[in-house]
């Protein structure tokens, strides 16, 4: 009966389950274990559906859309196409605030999922605190016209809720036998909502954020530009809790963008930016922590999407 309910939700029934796989090629000798949780294995190809239905759900829950109602979100194209998804299977429509600053193929699947995508103008291409904030404003005028609902990322309790699914599958697919948990760091519910769920079961866990060397505001450091599309808002995030962190590691565009080419070529796996990221860090915090320790990773989302950016060009 369960497996059925879940088919009955259609394409939503895929979210999840995805696999963890352990790093054998860019790990150094004497460093411990790396695992990386494929969260491209996703219908959309990124962890972002789990935060998606869970705000969507809640939304519906509280009564604050109806059918034929307009979801309005601001995003760097992750999770818009993610809310794409969720909007497609459950008869939403979608409006999504956009930038020239991210990946045309972003873009492209949003429009391909039914949502109607606006641009506000970067830069000349640059991720920075001041486009972020302009996206921000101009999806709360959409919003607050009658039929629309915000989804408002940033300050959405809800979409922590979604990752908490993410750590019990990594617990369970670990054996337990982890000692460390490294994730990047946008609107930080993923980091929050995975550790919440993994320290239930081991309270000591290390946990650590994962920023742009360009833009450390987390860090204590001046905002800046970069080119990790999805992390590095330029500002704190209003639901960022420094205190379930243990540490933050600054990883630099060219130095994420080289380990996401390095996966690709020598472990086979097809992974964005920010991905590249994590395991930048993942690797220094392995060389720390010694060869009987494991750290596990988030591979956030897949390749395809930047394919016509730097990261593969």
């Amino acid at each position: 009966m369960e497996r059925a309910a879940e088919a009955s939700e259609g394409v939503l029934a895929g979210i999840g389950s995805t696999p963890l796989v352990e790093l054998r090629k860019v790990v150094p000798q004497g460093s411990a274990r790396v695992l990386a949780k494929l969260e491209f294995a996703n219908p959309t190809g990124s962890m972002k559906d789990r935060m998606a239905v869970a705000a969507v759900k809640a939304a519906e829950a509280r009564g604050d859309i109806s059918p034929g109602d307009t979801v309005v979100e601001y995003t760097a194209g992750t999770t818009g196409i993610s809310l794409a998804l969720a909007c497609a299977a459950k008869g939403y429509r979608l409006h999504v605030v956009f930038s020239d600053a991210f990946s045309d193929e972003k873009r492209r699947t949003m429009e391909a999922l039914g949502a109607t995508v606006e641009d506000v103008p970067s830069d000349r291409g640059r991720i920075t605190e001041t486009l972020i904030k302009a996206m921000i404003a101009r999806a709360g005028e959409l919003s607050a016209q009658p039929g629309h609902w915000a989804c408002d990322q940033l300050n959405n309790r809800d979409a922590i809720t979604g990752y908490l699914a993410l750590g019990e599958e990594i617990w369970q697919q670990s054996n337990g036998r982890m000692d460390a948990f490294v994730q990047s760091v946008g609107t930080a519910h993923s980091i929050h909502g995975a550790a919440r769920a993994l320290r239930r079961h081991l309270p000591a866990l290390r946990v650590v954020a994962v920023e742009p060397a360009e833009s450390s505001v987390l860090s204590g450091g001046p905002t800046g530009s970069h080119r990790i599309e999805g992390i590095g808002i330029g500002f704190t995030p209003p639901l960022w809790e420094p205190e379930e962190v243990d540490a933050i590691e600054l990883v630099s565009s060219e130095d994420a963008m080289a380990m996401g080419r390095r996966l690709a070529r020598e472990e086979g796996i097809f992974a964005g930016t920010s991905s590249g990221g994590n395991v930048v860090a993942a690797l220094r915090v392995a060389e720390q922590l010694g060869p009987d320790a494991t750290v596990v990773t988030i591979m956030v989302d897949s390749g395809f999407r930047y394919l016509s950016t730097g990261l593969y060009g």
